[in-house]
């Protein structure tokens, strides 16, 4: 979905933030052993190339670590990673307490496996009577570019008219409850939450070991709600990369916003003084869908109007009207329903949003159909003024709509960064 409306992003959310010190899971290679795999996430672990060999004695060479310190949260317009894990979790106690402690506890454990550490006291080496704290698939693991970002839902402000922990009064405005687009068919077991974490990663089994060790620290405040794995990026936030392509076969994220383009970062995504919550100055409103494409149908479909339905060439990715795929789009030269046509900035009075989709698929769907599609995630400065307006205008018009179906729908603020140790997740809004 809305394959014009994204650009690629470099860490200019990150810049200038010191890497973490401490023990890395690096250093536990040779003696910890590998992580154990975890489901069909652990496809593609990286696990054996981590490990140095005996013979050559060379060092192991320091692993991509992303910043988890700043002043915005990372995973937004940071370079979009190969891997997600995505978790949406219900908040199961009033205990307002309760809920400052594990956000605290969290945010420790999120500096600690974002730097490629184990949490708290590790996965090995405690009283052995005693649960570790660290679970351990991910020994041996380098940090893989893991970043961990947070949202909170509407519900954790106001829950059917009940103010469970005093936050009623700090609910932005923008963190609208989104309307009914025509075509959705959303399921509540993949919609909704009182708060997210997005986990993203080069490896699927870091970013499984993030949420898995998160979700182990909220038990008894939090559940999962639901959670969604994705993987092929398809959009990106670093122009100067391949264009990914989705499973439709087209390359996706032509026009995102980049992460190193501040100016734009400062329009669209970052939420400025004055936007309306303080709180959120320096945050960002997040969208998340779940988008399943009829891929059975999609694959009937003759090439020129798989072309039509984007306005793209299938290959080269070129606009129709140009010849390489960056060329200016013309879009007179588009079907009127076409979605580059209708999705692009210039159609739209140059609103944007900045992207980070990746494509999923989850097995079928027990007719022998592939339930497979895109989850699709949207960071804007105002959700009112941007995601809402663009989709119910694809709703309505676009082509696309035969082949795909929104199933699940997700609103989320998610709050500035953490700017230094002993500062923790949601500190503006609790504090």
């Amino acid at each position: 979905m809305d394959a014009e409306n994204e650009q690629q992003a470099a860490p200019a959310e990150s810049g200038g933030r010191e890497r973490q010190a401490g023990l890395s899971r690096r250093a536990v290679i040779g003696w910890a052993g590998a992580g154990v795999a975890l489901g069909a996430a652990a496809v593609g672990t990286v696990a054996a190339a981590t490990m140095s060999s005996e013979d050559d004695g060379a060092a192991p060479q320091p692993s991509p670590e992303i910043p988890f310190y700043g002043e915005n949260q990372s995973g937004i317009s940071t370079p979009v990673q190969d891997r997600l894990h995505f978790a949406a979790f219900d908040v199961i106690t009033d205990d307002r307490d309760a809920l400052v402690r594990m956000l605290k506890e969290w945010t420790k454990a999120a500096a600690s496996i974002t730097g490629g550490r184990e949490v708290g006291g590790g996965a090995v080496g405690v009283v052995p009577e005693s649960p570790p704290d660290d679970t351990g698939e991910a020994l041996g693991l380098p940090a893989s570019r893991l970043t961990l970002t947070i949202g909170f839902g509407r519900t954790l402000f106001d829950k059917d008219g009940v103010d469970r922990f005093g936050l009623k009064a700090k609910l932005p405005e923008a963190l609208v409850d989104l309307p009914k687009f025509k075509g959705d068919r959303l399921e509540a077991g993949r919609s909704g939450g009182d708060l997210c974490i997005q986990a993203c990663a080069d490896d699927p089994q870091v970013a499984v070991h993030a949420i898995r060790n998160l979700a182990r620290i909220g038990m008894g405040v939090v559940n999962v709600r639901w959670s969604q794995l994705g993987f092929g990026k398809t959009s990106s936030t670093t122009p100067d990369s391949q264009t990914p392509r989705n499973l439709m076969g087209f390359k996706d994220g032509t026009h995102n916003i980049a992460g190193t383009d501040a100016d734009a970062l400062a329009k669209h995504v970052w939420v400025a003084p004055g936007d309306g919550a303080d709180w959120m100055t320096g945050g960002s409103y997040l969208v998340a869908r779940r988008i399943r494409m009829t891929i059975e149908t999609w694959d009937r479909a003759s090439l020129k109007d798989q072309e039509d339905t984007f306005g793209r060439t299938k290959i080269e990715g070129a606009p129709y009207g140009g010849q390489k795929e960056r060329d200016a789009p013309d879009l007179a030269a588009m079907p009127a329903d076409s979605h580059v046509r209708l999705a692009h900035p210039d159609s739209n009075g140059g609103l944007m949003i900045l992207r980070r989709g990746y494509s999923f698929t989850d097995g079928s769907d027990g007719l022998g159909r592939l339930d497979a599609g895109l989850f699709f995630l949207a960071y804007q400065r105002d959700t009112r003024k941007a995601f809402v307006p663009l989709q119910t205008k694809l709703a309505a018009n676009d082509k696309l709509n035969e082949y795909i179906t929104h199933v699940g729908s997700a609103h989320f603020a998610c709050p500035p960064g953490v700017r230094k140790p002993g500062e923790w997740w949601g500190q503006s809004l609790f504090g």
